[in-house]
């Protein structure tokens, strides 16, 4: 994987004293913050709309998505990132080449699996329409303590291993992504790091009960992502995924899983966490993804493991 090398750590510090202090009610007030998100949840539902007249088979949708690039994995993060960039503002999918995984539920339980994804809307649309105001209220906390946009994008890898943008509440101080490499340098496992001191205050807070996770209810909508199933992985790890362990990378990724709620951030081993996504594919059943869902819940309330 082609990016940034650096030979001895190194520590970086950020400001964060004025954080709370640096919007002034001039140039931000909760009117404007209530059009920003209202555009955003206007532009989220025009894309659950296309991905649902995909799925029906409307031909205008399909025009728009003949073309698809196809790349091998090899390519490196910052040129598969670039090229994802540029395909999806001239509206094409970007895949990478993966092996064949005989895993995979909607292979093997067809049914089933039509039925889990028809709930997975279900229920995160209930669960948006539930928990708006809390996410509202969220958004003008991010929006008066920090600069930068509210909610966050960044490329992972999807179902078939198509690339899509997963939403996040922005718990990160602006351009983080520039300082990615230095900060995770000395990672050999999943790029997480408990004292990453780009996260602002109020991120730590939100991170500690994922509550920046909530947004990915939109990327359920779209049918991006499952409710549970295999972690969505970042492309600075699932490019060092190694050998036909890639085949991990077709499944469709989830909100919640079996490592959150097992390891959630204390197994960080490429392998060990991979084999553990496998093996949620090679057993999965509708029952398994309820237990994950229920067990999930004191797992967020309690805060342990989370950063």
């Amino acid at each position: 994987m082609t990016g940034l090398i650096v030979r001895k750590p190194q520590v970086i510090q950020i400001d964060h004293s004025k954080e709370t202090s640096y919007i002034s009610n001039s140039m931000l007030n909760t009117k404007q913050i209530a059009i920003a998100v209202a555009s955003f949840v206007h532009n989220q539902l025009t894309m659950f709309k296309s991905s649902i007249l995909s799925n029906s088979g409307s031909n205008n949708y399909r025009q728009s998505k003949l073309n698809v690039v196809k790349v091998e994995p090899e390519i490196g993060e910052a040129k598969l990132k670039n090229l994802a960039d540029v395909c999806y503002r001239s509206e094409k999918d970007v895949l990478l080449n993966l092996p064949s995984a005989n895993e995979l539920p909607q292979r093997n339980k067809p049914i089933t699996w039509l039925v889990k994804r028809t709930l997975d809307r279900l229920a995160a649309l209930f669960i948006l329409l539930l928990l708006s105001p809390v996410m509202f209220a969220l958004a003008v906390i991010i929006a008066t303590t920090s600069s930068g946009s509210i909610f966050f994008h960044q490329w992972r890898v999807g179902e078939s291993g198509k690339l899509f943008r997963i939403i996040k509440f922005r718990t990160m101080i602006t351009d983080a992504d520039k300082l990615h490499h230095l900060v995770m340098s000395g990672q050999t496992g999943l790029h997480k790091c408990e004292d990453d001191p780009r996260i602002t205050n109020v991120g730590r807070w939100m991170r500690k009960y994922s509550l920046d996770e909530l947004p990915q209810l939109f990327n359920v909508l779209r049918g991006e992502m499952s409710l549970v199933g295999p972690r969505p992985w970042a492309l600075y790890d699932a490019l060092r995924i190694s050998g036909d362990r890639k085949r991990r990378l077709n499944s469709l990724p989830g909100v919640t899983g079996a490592w959150q709620v097992s390891a959630r951030s204390t197994m960080l081993d490429l392998d060990a966490v991979t084999e553990c996504d496998l093996s949620y594919l090679r057993n999965w059943n509708l029952w398994s993804d309820l237990k994950i869902l229920l067990m999930t819940v004191p797992k967020v309330l309690s805060g342990i493991g989370a950063y």
